[in-house]
C-alpha cells in the first residue's frame, strides 16, 4: 500500500502542471508524522553512506562529531529549529570546526518535495543551503496557504537566481524527485525515521527537543573525549 502510494505520488507530480501540482499538495503523510520514534542508535557506517545525490554538508570532514538532520521543508518544528537553535549550533560547533553537519531531506508532503527540489537545483551546496534557509524563513508564506503556492515559491527562487524556465525545469525533474524519494525511503526503512526533525549525533538519535542545551549535553562529552 505504501509502495503504491509513492508510485502514485511520483506519477502525479510528473504528469500535472506545476501550478496544479502545488495547489493540490496540502496533505501531510500521517503515517510518517505520527509513528513512534525509531531506534536510539544506528550504524554510523551505514548512516554516512551517500546516495547518488550528494549530501548537503557544512563543517570539516575530519570533525570528531557528525550531526545528521532529516527535515521536511513544510515542518513547523524544523523551521523553529533552523530559526531558534541552528544559528547558535553553527556558531558554536560548526564554524569552529568541531562538528560536521549533514542536512538530508525527508519531505512529508508534495510542497515539501517541491521546496526540496528547488533547494537542490540552486547550484552548489552553499547555494542550496542558503535557499533552504530562505524557504524556512518564509515558510508561512508558501507552505500553509490555501491558494496555489507557485508564485510565492518562484519569488523566493528568483532571489537565488532562478528564471521561470529553470524553475519549471527543476520542479518537473523526475530523476531528482526519485533521488529525494530514495533518501527518504532509506531514512524510513533503514534508520526508522518517522517524524521531522530527526537528528543523529555520531549515529545516536537525539531523544530530546533540539534546543542548544540538548545539543550541548550530547556534544560536549563527545568533544572532550581523547
Amino acid at each position: 500500500m505504501r509502495h503504491s502510494s509513492r508510485l502514485d505520488r511520483r506519477q502525479a507530480i510528473k504528469a500535472a502542471a506545476i501550478g496544479a501540482m502545488l495547489a493540490l499538495a496540502v496533505a501531510a503523510w500521517p503515517a510518517l508524522a505520527q509513528s513512534p520514534k525509531g531506534p536510539a542508535e544506528v550504524p554510523v557506517d551505514e548512516l554516512m553512506k551517500t546516495s547518488d545525490l550528494p549530501d548537503l554538508v557544512l563543517g570539516p570532514e575530519n570533525a570528531k562529531v557528525t550531526i545528521v538532520e532529516y527535515a521536511s521543508m513544510t515542518c513547523g518544528h524544523c523551521q523553529h529549529f533552523h530559526e531558534a537553535t541552528y544559528p547558535e549550533l553553527k556558531k558554536k560547533y560548526i564554524d569552529t570546526g568541531k562538528v560536521r553537519f549533514v542536512f538530508r531531506e525527508f519531505p512529508l508532503d508534495d510542497r515539501a518535495f517541491a521546496a526540496s527540489m528547488l533547494g537542490r537545483c540552486a547550484g552548489s551546496p552553499e547555494k542550496s543551503l542558503a535557499l533552504i534557509a530562505a524557504l524556512f524563513d518564509t515558510q508561512k508564506n508558501w507552505a500553509f496557504i490555501k491558494e496555489n503556492p507557485t508564485p510565492k515559491l518562484f519569488e523566493i527562487a528568483k532571489q537565488a537566481g532562478f528564471t521561470q524556465e529553470s524553475f519549471n525545469k527543476c520542479l518537473t525533474d523526475q530523476k531528482l524527485l526519485d533521488q529525494l524519494t530514495a533518501i527518504q525511503d532509506k531514512a524510513s526503512d533503514t534508520f526508522g525515521v518517522r517524524a521531522t526533525p530527526t537528528f543523529f549525533i555520531n549515529g545516536k538519535r537525539l531523544m530530546e527537543a533540539p534546543t542548544i542545551e540538548s545539543f550541548d549535553k550530547v556534544l560536549e562529552p563527545l568533544l572532550a573525549q581523547g
